[in-house]
Formats: structure tokens, sequence, C-alpha cells
């Protein structure tokens, strides 16, 4: 009897075990371009986020619970607002999002007005809206940084190459006319300021209605010597065609996100991309790791293969951008959250310290202090300088330590 009523006990407790549920999965929201004009980037910098996820599932999840990432399709600005409350009523607060700064803006703040978490892994606008570093943050470089980089990475590094006085040269600066473009077009601005060199022109305009043909000829009344790129893929390429047809020569080119960085830009242009810059975030190919801490290259390493195996090819800069953001929330900052709210992750993140070349793009993670112009922005965003070096060929020329080439020194203007 005793044996009987042993056996029966067992059998019970291991069915018990066996019917108990699974944790309940941790829904996080994912609101990418994944059509549209900003569709190809939108779709890489969604597919680093889906990697990221694979992996800290992998890793045991968050406090034993799977992420289950819940994507919307928002392709212009105008569908963030309906995006975000759309989640919101299915209950996720937790949302990553946006690769494109008009869409950034608009999902931010409906986010934060619902008291949602807002993670952005790549957009480079400035957060002007409400929450920022108390439900806003962003980990990917802003885009004044990149604006910033591309003139300092003129003067103390090509133009010492080109043996000419950086300070001597006449800047000008092109740039779309809305939350991107002025985003980074301004962070050049500044440093042209800061270091009181010659701005011969700046010319905004509307990709929609530009007439480039007038815009290159207004840009070579100026004279420059060096032009500066704040543009879409589409209108930048218009933009290069059009400088190669005028016959306008320049000693630099030097563009950012978005554009001058996407693979498509020197597929499209071939030799007339040859010689040209790009200051952005890098890519997972075209980075010299050895600038990376010890775990920041292991865990590119299992990043790139995961990559790999899901969608059969290397990790452009857009989903390496959404991988590191996507991991930094997930993998770090949700990790060492005292729970699972958007307020108490939000306060791991102002407490998360992690050093440059941390995350798998370069970056290390620090938000800026609460009541100063950084709050919810990473201090420690990595950014990088790419040389397009051959038809379809570019190479990371600045700064040293992610560097993996000299910079060429090719006549930009085929």
């Amino acid at each position: 009897m005793r044996r009987a009523l042993a056996l029966s006990i067992a059998a019970a407790l291991v069915t018990g075990a066996a019917c108990s549920p699974a944790p309940a999965p941790i829904r996080v929201g994912a609101v990418y371009p994944l059509s549209g004009s900003q569709g190809p980037g939108g779709v890489d910098e969604h597919r680093g986020v889906q990697v990221a996820v694979d992996l800290v599932n992998a890793d045991g999840g968050v406090d034993g619970r799977p992420i289950e990432l819940v994507p919307l399709d928002v392709p212009v600005a105008d569908a963030a607002p309906s995006a975000v409350g759309e989640l919101h009523r299915d209950g996720i607060d937790l949302v990553l999002g946006s690769y494109g700064s008009t869409i950034s803006a608009p999902a931010a703040d409906s986010a934060a007005r619902r008291s949602m978490l807002f993670w952005e892994t790549g957009a480079v606008g400035e957060m002007t809206g409400v929450g920022a570093g108390d439900l806003v943050f962003r980990v990917a470089p802003s885009g004044a940084v990149l604006g910033r980089n591309a003139i300092a990475f003129v003067a103390e590094r090509h133009a010492p190459v080109l043996g000419v006085d950086a300070s001597k040269l006449r800047y000008a600066v092109t740039l779309v006319d809305d939350a991107y473009g002025r985003a980074v077009a301004q962070g050049a601005l500044d440093e042209l300021e800061r270091r009181d060199y010659t701005l011969a022109a700046k010319l905004s305009y509307d990709p929609r209605t530009v007439d480039m043909t007038r815009l290159i000829r207004e840009l070579a009344a100026a004279e420059p010597d060096v032009v500066f790129v704040s543009a879409y893929l589409e209108d930048a390429i218009a933009m290069r065609r059009e400088m190669v047809r005028q016959g306008l020569d320049v000693l630099t080119a030097i563009g950012t996100s978005s554009s001058y960085c996407m693979p498509e830009f020197g597929a499209t242009l071939g030799k007339q991309a040859v010689g040209l810059f790009a200051s952005d975030k890098p890519d997972s190919e075209a980075l010299n790791d050895r600038g990376l801490t010890a775990g920041g290259r292991a865990l590119l390493e299992r990043a790139r293969g995961a990559y790999a195996d899901r969608f059969d090819e290397s990790m452009s800069a857009a989903a390496l951008a959404g991988f590191s953001g996507a991991w930094a929330l997930l993998g770090v900052v949700a990790q060492n959250a005292d729970s699972l709210t958007p307020e108490a992750i939000a306060d791991s993140a102002n407490r998360t310290r992690l050093p440059i070349g941390s995350l798998p793009n370069g970056s290390g993670l620090r938000f800026g202090d609460a009541g100063t112009a950084t709050a919810g922005a990473n201090v420690l965003a990595a950014s990088v300088v790419w040389q397009w070096q051959a038809p379809g060929e570019y190479a990371v020329v600045w700064p040293p330590r992610y560097a993996t080439s000299r910079i060429e020194p090719i006549d930009p203007l085929p």
C-alpha cells in the first residue's frame, strides 16, 4: 500500500510539473518602416532587432520569460501615433523603433504620453518631445553628432592627407528640409561655426519637388571646396549624378545616414560614388573589431552568425544598429531592472554604464543626465566615417580605433 501510494504521489508530481504553464512572454512592440521609401533601411534595422530577441531568448529571456516581438509597419510619420496607440490597447508598454527620424519623433511622443517606454535604436533626429530621459531613450548617435563628426573628419584627417589647410576651405551644406535633414545639418553648421570656417552656402530643399539641376547650379555658384550632404537615398543619388553632369568638382563630398552610407547608394552610382565619404554608424563587416571590448567582440560574432543564419546576408549599418539597440534594452538594461514596468526599466537605463566598445557597433552605453540637453541620449554612441574606395566597396577610415583602411586619395569626380 505504501509503495502504491508513493508511486501515485510521484506520478501526480510528474504530471503537475509537465502541465505547469510556461512563463508568460514579455511582449515588446516594434514600430519600423517595413515598406515605403524608408523600407529598405527599416527592414534591416528591424531584422537586427529580431536577431537580438533571438539571442536574448536563447540565453533564457528576461527573468526567465521569453521576449515576444510585436512588429507594426509604420511607413510614414503620420502612421506612428496610431501604431503606438494600437500597441497600447493591446497591453504593450515597451516599444522599440524606428529607423526614421520623422517617424521617431511622433512615435516617442505618443508613447510617452501613454506612459509607455520608447527605445530608439537607429533614428538620429533630435529628441525634443516629452519624456526624454524619463520614458524616451536613444541608443544611436544623434544627427548632430554625425554632422559634427563629418566636419571634424575633414578638418583633422582628410585635409592633412590632401596637404591643405582646412581653415582656408569653403564649405557648403545641402539638406532635406525635415526633422532628419535639419538635425544632421545643424551639427555640421555648429561645427563650422565653432571652428570659424567659411560657410559658402546652405541650401535646403523638399525632396518631393526639388529641381536638382537648379540646386546644383546654386551650389556650384558658391564655389565650395567641401560639400556636406544631409539627404535620403533617392535625392542623394540624383544630386550626385547632377554634380557629375555639371562637372562640379570638390575636394571632399561627405554625406550621412540614409544616403551615402547605404549599400544601394554605391551599387546604383558605381564609379560615381568612388571617393565619397559617409559619416554614419558602422556595419558589421566595415568595422575593426579590435577596437571593441572582449565582450563586444564576442557579441558581434554571435550577432553576425545568427543574422547570416536567419537572413543569409551580412549585417548592414541599420541592422547592426537595430541589434545593438535592442540588445542594450533587452540584454542589459531590462536584465538589471527591479521590475519590467516602463519606469523601472527607465531607472535601470539611467543607471547603466558600459564603456565604449561594449556594444557590437562600437558604442558604449550611458545616457545623459536628467534636465540636460542630452537627457535620454546615449552620450557614448559610436559613429565612423566610411569611404567608397571602389565600385560597391567601402571601408571605415576614421576614427583610428575602428578604421579598417587608410584614406585612398581618389579624385571624387569620375
